[in-house]
């Protein structure tokens, strides 16, 4: 969507098909071909603009093998928010068992992501969701996906928030997806020496910092952005990382239950759930 609006800082040059991710099935194959056939299905990596059309040609070299058994709508969306909560939980601090996270968002995708990840690897989930109607259905649905503790963000306007933590450790990574005053909820959970990870503005609000956190915690506010891991790594690298991102899914460990298959005809009505004109949706996966 981000490159839709434009906001992205990557912009293809115009006239340009929209959307980076997707799945295909193969339809043609050249004659020297070994590692594909007709009828796999096959998504983009590393990641590359215009999937958002009903055929496709690209060297073999640009797409993945998926499995069979994947679900279309895991396929189709495993190359964004999983990766982006897997890196950001692998990469920016030593996290041991038993240790905790704080996210804000946790609604989102990579919200809810994070929070499967995270109970997978034996780490404590801390989230904070907006205070709106079915916060209460909101906070179960998230523990039954392994969420250790979900907030409001009402319930964090007090100056002890670890006083409601109990027996858990104080957070040794934050990460941040909202911003704004948000982000000011995440980084009150820190003690010493503690990073925030920001890769989101859902807010469309600055991050204010009091001193106090740099002088007197020394917190350190770190950016991620999946582009620029990707654009670092070797394809095969990526590759690898969505295959153990997959190998989650059978066993339950990672589940895509927000999502809603929409027919590309509807796409307009789509585009309206995902901009949130039509109230709270599912994650819209358009369908060719």
């Amino acid at each position: 969507m981000d490159l839709i609006f434009g906001v992205c800082p990557v912009r293809p040059q115009l006239p340009a098909v929209g959307v980076r991710v997707g799945v295909g099935e193969v339809h043609l194959v050249g004659s020297a071909m070994k590692d594909l056939s007709p009828g796999d299905l096959v998504i983009p990596s590393p990641l590359s603009s215009g999937t958002w059309q009903t055929y496709i040609v690209k060297d073999q070299s640009v797409w993945q093998k998926m499995d069979k058994n994947s679900p279309i709508e895991y396929a189709a969306t495993i190359s964004i928010n999983p990766p982006t909560a897997l890196r950001m939980l692998e990469d920016f601090a030593s996290l041991e068992p038993r240790d905790s996270i704080v996210q804000n968002g946790a609604r989102s995708m990579v919200g809810r992501c994070l929070i499967q990840i995270a109970k997978s690897h034996g780490i404590h989930s801390i989230n904070i969701i907006r205070d709106r109607v079915g916060s209460d259905e909101a906070k179960e649905a998230l523990k039954k996906l392994g969420a250790k503790e979900v907030f409001t963000e009402s319930q964090l306007e007090i100056k002890n928030v670890k006083s409601l933590l109990g027996d858990l450790k104080d957070p040794a990574l934050g990460l941040n997806r909202t911003s704004g005053n948000a982000a000011s909820l995440v980084m009150k959970f820190f003690r010493l020496d503690k990073s925030m990870v920001t890769y989101g503005g859902m807010s469309k609000k600055p991050i204010t910092v009091s001193t106090s956190y740099f002088i007197f915690k020394d917190l350190s506010l770190r950016g991620f952005w999946l582009h620029n891991w990707m654009s670092s790594n070797d394809v095969t690298g990526c590759k690898r990382m969505i295959d153990h991102l997959l190998e989650l899914v059978p066993d339950g460990k990672l589940k895509y239950e927000y999502t809603e298959l929409v027919s590309f005809s509807d796409f307009h009505i789509a585009l309206d759930k995902s901009l949130g004109k039509l109230g709270s949706h599912p994650k819209q996966v358009l369908k060719f």
